[in-house]
This record gives C-alpha cells, structure tokens and sequence, in this order.
C-alpha cells in the first residue's frame, strides 16, 4: 500500500490532497468500498470520472474532507476538483508513477476550502496535488529523517514553536 500526500499553492483556491493505493483485494479495496458504501451528510463520496461514463483507472473514490458548505462549494468539488484529481491520476499512470492500474484503488481525500474562488486554479492546484500526492507515495516519501530535519511542525494554520 503507498500513502501519499501533497499542499499545493496557498489561499482559498490551494489543493490537499491524501492518497491511499492499494491492491483492490486488499485493505484499500475493503476501505474503497466501505467507504463508498457508506456516506454520512455532507461528505458525498463518489468515483472519479474523467468524463461521464469513463471512471479514471485505477478506480478513485474521491472523499471530501469539508462538509459542503453551500450549492456553490459542492459543485467545486464535482467539478473543478474532480477533474483535477481525474487528470492528475491519469498523469501519474502515462509517466508511470503508477505502473499498472488493473489491480488496484484508489481513495483520495481532498480539502476544498470553502472560500474557494477560481474554478481553473481549484481545478490546477488538484491535478498537481493528486500527481504529487502519488509521486511521493510510490517514492516513499518523505523519509523519516526528512521529517525529522522539518520541524518544528507547521502548516498553513499554526507553527509549533522551536
């Protein structure tokens, strides 16, 4: 299983983005199904599609880390950050980030802020921050000396002090 993860640009309109991939008789196909099989309000999981009727390979279930704030917050996510998450697998497949799909799933977990704004740069910073994500997974990335030498622990909403 290769988990990944990617912050992509700042603002409203920057993309998070957590990958699971795994073999789809393993435990990222129980967690791709379970969790497809079970919504809860506001978080509407759903495969991704490149275009209706061609779901992306490997099969992706897009999971939502905001709750839908209002009509307009929903449809960034169906659209401009589905289509960024569709396209950035996709990348990863043709440059071989990800060598053979047939087998596997994979779960996406995507923060769109809900001040987001810019239709383009949601659907950009997902596409990058979907690649990146999986790039850094099958590179198991970072390592943990990596880790270590980045702290103190920050984020785009608090620094820990030294």
């Amino acid at each position: 299983m290769q988990i990944g993860e990617a912050f992509i640009s700042s603002g409203p309109n920057a993309a998070h983005i957590n990958t699971v991939l795994g073999e789809r008789a393993g435990p990222a196909g129980t967690a791709w199904a379970t969790a497809l099989a079970t919504p809860t309000p506001g978080h509407q999981r759903f495969a991704v599609i490149v275009r209706p009727g061609v779901p992306v390979q490997p099969p992706t279930l897009f999971v939502n880390k905001a709750t839908f704030a209002s009509d307009e917050h929903g449809l960034l996510h169906w659209g401009p950050a589905q289509a960024g998450v569709a396209t950035g697998v996709t990348r990863a497949v043709r440059e071989g980030v990800i060598a053979d799909p047939a087998d596997l799933v994979l779960v996406c977990a995507v923060w769109v802020n809900p001040a987001a704004d810019d239709a383009d740069a949601v659907y950009r910073n997902n596409a990058e921050a979907a690649f990146v994500a999986l790039r850094r997974g099958a590179l198991g990335e970072p390592t943990a000396t990596e880790i270590d030498q980045a702290l103190p622990a920050s984020n785009p909403f608090f620094t820990a002090p030294e």
